[in-house]
């Protein structure tokens, strides 16, 4: 069985993840922004399983190294790093202002850069361990009034690209998990586009953000398998797959877009490896199943 590290793990895909893993007998850590609040609750119930808790903030660098500092002296060692904390973003994008995009982006994208730089140390001097991150089905594609969040999550796609080469000559394996639309709390923080004077130019239009997330919302609520609990299914079956033989992309989706992602991806892997071959660095790949020649 592994450790486990989880950021954001009192959030939708965060908590059930951690009590599957736990269950199934890996020694779960996570990181919560802070105990108070909303937190209080799932953190008493992870607590009461057998996760330990750090508070950090991934937005913060000081706090991110203390975290993830803490929760490795507690595991002893970091098997799996699953950076899975985020937030999300809605409304027309003309009306998302800069400092808003930040936000977003500090967390979704830079806050994972700050963990990574946190925990890799350990990881590369035991030469071995597997990376997850949280991505979405619109970290692969652009849907209208999404845009920004698509962007943080088409930039932490390119990273995790990266990561996975550039690491890969460690022996650290690394594997996104592409969610469609679930039923959290991530839609209770959003960070929504306001902008009154903009707004009133788009006249009737400006109502349709809102008319399309309840849209969102009735489809998901008529697909009962579309749960966060799919998502704690998928990150452990992967685990359960050997070392080196774990997909690059899994994605985790019932309302039927699910599988023209998967074609998408499997696309671009074909491209991937044609590429890397020609440049020959086409054994930076063999870690992940899909992209072995």
């Amino acid at each position: 069985m592994s450790t486990v590290f989880i950021t954001g793990i009192a959030g939708g895909f965060g908590k059930p993840t951690a009590l599957t893993l736990i269950d199934k007998g890996h020694t779960v850590a996570g990181s919560v922004r802070t105990r108070a609040g909303r937190n209080a609750e799932p953190v008493a119930e992870l607590e009461a399983a057998g996760a330990h808790i750090v508070e950090l903030d991934v937005t913060d660098t000081d706090s991110t190294n203390a975290g993830v500092t803490a929760a490795i002296a507690h595991l002893g060692r970091l098997d799996v790093l699953f950076n899975n904390a985020g937030i999300g973003s809605y409304g027309l994008q003309e009306l998302m202002s800069p400092e808003a995009m930040t936000q977003v982006f500090d967390v979704n994208v830079m806050g994972v850069q700050r963990v990574m730089r946190a925990a890799m140390p350990h990881m590369r001097t035991q030469e071995r361990g597997t990376v997850l991150y949280t991505s979405s089905l619109i970290g692969r594609i652009t849907t209208p009034f999404w845009g920004t969040y698509c962007a943080s999550k088409w930039a932490l796609e390119a990273i995790a690209e990266c990561y996975r080469t550039e690491l890969s000559v460690f022996g650290i394996e690394s594997c996104i998990i592409e969610p469609g639309a679930m039923p959290t709390a991530f839609f209770d923080g959003v960070v929504t586009a306001t902008d009154p004077d903009r707004e009133a130019d788009y006249g009737d239009f400006a109502q349709a953000p809102a008319a399309t997330a309840q849209q969102l919302a009735d489809a998901i609520e008529a697909v009962p398998e579309q749960r966060p609990e799919r998502v704690a299914e998928a990150v452990a079956a992967l685990l359960a797959l050997p070392f080196g033989e774990k997909p690059f992309r899994t994605v985790v989706d019932h309302v039927g877009v699910g599988p023209e992602i998967e074609r998408y991806n499997r696309t671009l892997h074909e491209v991937t490896r044609n590429v890397m071959t020609n440049f020959g660095i086409e054994d930076m790949l063999a870690l992940n199943a899909e992209d072995r020649a």
